[in-house]
């Protein structure tokens, strides 16, 4: 009997997923930024489907709009042409620190007494809570329960006339992770923690420069890709140019290593190296370390294609969509009242029974997290007829919880952190089970000097994480 699987409730994320904070985007210099920035937060989606929100200034004042939803929900054509100017920035949501409330969507716009400030945040902020509560004491007041809201308070208080320098002096404050894009009434800052943990990215447009969590977000308004924002960079963006400062001293890198594993779409650069070749490569070395005899290599879509591509190639196994997923789940749905079993899986998933009766199956997926999903798409698989399946996972076993901008369940519900493979693999019902190891994920990424952090497979986190946040994660 396996210990404890009664923790894993089939009630909590629907896709049994990791989810990314939030992606962030910015235009300065362009007479339609409102509409860019729409589209740019499009491209984003996959990084946060909570709520989404646009800022813009037109020198003078800055207007915002925010709402919860999907990006094409929350604004129309006439919303859109309220938010005036040439300059913009965006955010897309899926919480991490603060609740599902509009009140915590972004941007966050302030008025103090350097004018107005828009801030659009990536990351999370580990020491937030003893900041929060210092400021609390000092008599501010919190409209958000967000902790991108204590960088603002920092910034309004800070001595420093300068708006690059104030926002130096607030950074210097903060611990964790944090992509922020800032609007002001007359410039646009793209900045990036010393650590570098989330991707930003700086492209040009005509004349215009835009800052964006992903590369893809370039692609769709034909912008040009100029470089990675440096970790610990502030890019300064107005009506002159571009002008750039290093606020902070040099720290060792901790790049997230599950961009590449699943955050980031396939078709962006995340930290200088393309994704789809790192996850083709993943599949690879998945295929070298744990061989199977089978006669199809299938992936779980969408997450799992790439992998499964490098999987059969490096294997010779054909590859075939065996499982179909259907793009049209909404967030509500109607259930009959009788149970239908793994209801939520196939609301998403259906298999080709043609292609995988009577046939050994790879399955080929990006990870396990609770392992409630996993178990589901293994019986329905097998329930379409195949003989065997033998699923395959592009990273090493989760065994921790992020603190750095990533959704993740509490360490109690990640499946690896209490169970073996074996046990795992008897839990999920597989005939057999194949994680990809540490190194083998480093070098298909091409991390020859350690510069990813890995927290979430070996628990060994980059800074000091404050108690609160520990409880939360680690909450019975």
């Amino acid at each position: 009997m396996l210990p404890s699987l009664h923790l894993f409730p089939d009630h909590s994320l629907p896709d049994d997923k990791f989810h990314d904070h939030c992606g962030v985007f910015a235009v300065q210099g362009h007479p339609e930024a409102a509409k860019l920035t729409y589209l740019g937060l499009h491209a984003l989606q996959h990084r946060g489907q909570e709520s989404a929100g646009i800022a813009a200034s037109d020198g003078d004042k800055i207007v915002s709009y925010k709402g919860m939803g999907h990006v094409a929900e929350v604004f129309t054509e006439e919303v859109i042409n309220t938010l005036k100017g040439d300059s913009a920035i965006g955010h897309t949501r899926y919480s991490t620190a603060g609740d599902t409330d509009l009140k915590n969507a972004q941007p966050l716009v302030v008025s103090c007494q350097k004018g107005q400030v828009a801030l659009a945040h990536n990351g999370n902020l580990v020491n937030a809570p003893s900041l929060r509560k210092e400021l609390e004491s000092r008599g501010d007041i919190f409209q958000t329960t967000s902790d991108s809201e204590v960088i603002l308070h920092y910034f309004a208080r800070s001595k420093h006339t300068g708006i690059p320098e104030a926002t130096a002096d607030a950074l210097d404050r903060v611990v964790g992770a944090y992509s922020l894009v800032m609007l002001f009434k007359d410039c646009v800052l793209a900045v990036r923690d010393p650590r570098g943990f989330r991707p930003l990215c700086l492209g040009k447009l005509d004349g215009a420069y835009v800052a964006a969590s992903e590369t893809c977000a370039f692609d769709l308004i034909n912008a040009r890709y100029v470089r990675e924002i440096e970790p610990g960079e502030m890019v300064i963006l107005d009506g002159s140019g571009i002008s750039s400062l290093r606020f902070a001293p040099p720290a060792p890198l901790s790049q997230c290593i599950f961009e590449h594993v699943y955050f980031s779409r396939p078709d962006s650069v995340i930290f200088g190296r393309p994704v789809q070749k790192s996850r083709e490569m993943l599949g690879r070395l998945l295929a070298r370390e744990h061989p199977a005899q089978a006669d199809l290599v299938v992936p779980v879509p969408d997450s799992g294609v790439a992998a499964a591509i490098g999987y059969a190639e490096e294997s010779g196994i054909p590859l075939r969509f065996g499982l179909i997923r259907s793009h049209y789940v909404g967030r509500t749905f109607i259930e009959p009242t009788q149970a239908i079993r793994d209801f939520g899986v196939k609301l998403k998933l259906n298999p080709v029974r043609s292609l995988l009766e009577g046939k050994r199956v790879v399955l080929v997926d990006d990870s396990i997290i609770r392992g409630t999903t996993s178990r589901k798409i293994v019986r329905i698989v097998r329930e379409a007829g195949a003989s065997e399946v033998h699923v395959r996972i592009s990273c090493p076993p989760t065994i921790s919880p992020c603190y750095y901008g990533i959704d993740t369940p509490t360490k109690k519900e990640l499946i690896a952190s209490t169970h073996n493979v074996e046990e795992i693999r008897q839990f999920i019902g597989a005939d057999s089970l194949g994680y990809l190891s540490l190194e083998g994920m480093r070098h298909a990424v091409g991390d020859t000097q350690g510069r990813y952090c890995l927290a979430c497979y070996t628990a060994n986190y980059p800074t000091a994480v404050q108690e609160p946040l520990i409880a939360l994660r680690n909450r019975e």
